[in-house]
Formats: structure tokens, C-alpha cells, sequence
């Protein structure tokens, strides 16, 4: 909803978000996101915070 109240708007302001032309059965279908292969950067810092947080566990465990 608008912070504006219905005396501040403007008649050709709507104060939905959407058409209903652009939700429900009437939309049109998103386009569908395809799967990719991990990049090497990514998998680095992915195995990274891994570690990191297993030696952070065993020295929390350790200490006790």
C-alpha cells in the first residue's frame, strides 16, 4: 500500500503494487532459472567457511 492517502494521490496512481493482468492465471509465465556448474571462486570460499567453521567447533569442543 501507498504512504499517501486517497486525498494526496493522484486519480491515475493505483494504489496496488500490481495489475491484475500481471498476477494470477492471466500473467505471464516467469522465465524458468536453469542450473549452472559451480565456479571455481565459489566452491574456494564455500570449502573455506566450511573449514573454518568445523575448526572454530573443534577448538569450542576442545577447550571444554
Amino acid at each position: 500500500m501507498s504512504a499517501l492517502s486517497d486525498d494526496d494521490r493522484d486519480d491515475d496512481e493505483s494504489p496496488w503494487r500490481f495489475a491484475l493482468d500481471e498476477v494470477g492465471e492471466d500473467a505471464d509465465d516467469p522465465a524458468a532459472i536453469e542450473p549452472e556448474s559451480p565456479e571455481l571462486e565459489n566452491v574456494v570460499f564455500v570449502l573455506l567457511g566450511v573449514a573454518l567453521s568445523v575448526g572454530i567447533f573443534a577448538a569450542a569442543l576442545g577447550g571444554l
